[in-house]
C-alpha cells in the first residue's frame, strides 16, 4: 500500500472514529451491526445504501480493511436498521461487483463520500430474513 493511500485511511479511520458515535444515534441514520470477530460483542457502524427488495446493497471504502468488512468475513450475520426499523440478514462480500457502477445506484451523498475518500471499494449484499 502507497504511503498517500495509508495516510487517507488513517486520516478518514479517525475522524469516522470522532463522527460515527454521533451518527449512529440518529433514528433515521442506517446502520450496520455486525458482531466483533474478537470480542464477540456487537459493534454498529453508519453507513449509505439502498434496499432493493430483500436486499440492502452498500459499498465499503476501504474494502477488506474496513473493520466491519473483516466482521462480516468472521460471521456474516448481521442486522441493518434502515429507516428506523432493525433487519436481520447475511452479509456477502462481492468482489466480483463493479463498485463504482454499484454506486451511481446508490443515494448520491453517500456515493460521493465514498469514491472522495475511498481507497479500495468492495460491494457489500445483505440478504434480509424480512
Amino acid at each position: 500500500m502507497s504511503r498517500r493511500t495509508d495516510l487517507r485511511f488513517r486520516a478518514t479511520t479517525a475522524f469516522q472514529r470522532r463522527l460515527n458515535p454521533l451518527l449512529r444515534r440518529l433514528p433515521l441514520q442506517t446502520v450496520l451491526e455486525t458482531t466483533g470477530r474478537v470480542s464477540g460483542l456487537p459493534r454498529q457502524t453508519p453507513v449509505g445504501g439502498r434496499r432493493e427488495g430483500g436486499s440492502f446493497w452498500l459499498v465499503s471504502e476501504f474494502g477488506e480493511r474496513s473493520q466491519y468488512v473483516r466482521n462480516i468475513k468472521a460471521d456474516p450475520r448481521v442486522r441493518v436498521r434502515i429507516r428506523g426499523r432493525w433487519h436481520e440478514g447475511t452479509a456477502r462480500l462481492l468482489p466480483q461487483d463493479d463498485p463504482v457502477a454499484r454506486l451511481r445506484k446508490l443515494p448520491r451523498v453517500n456515493g460521493l463520500g465514498v469514491r472522495a475518500l475511498g481507497t479500495n471499494l468492495l460491494t457489500v449484499r445483505v440478504d434480509l430474513d424480512t
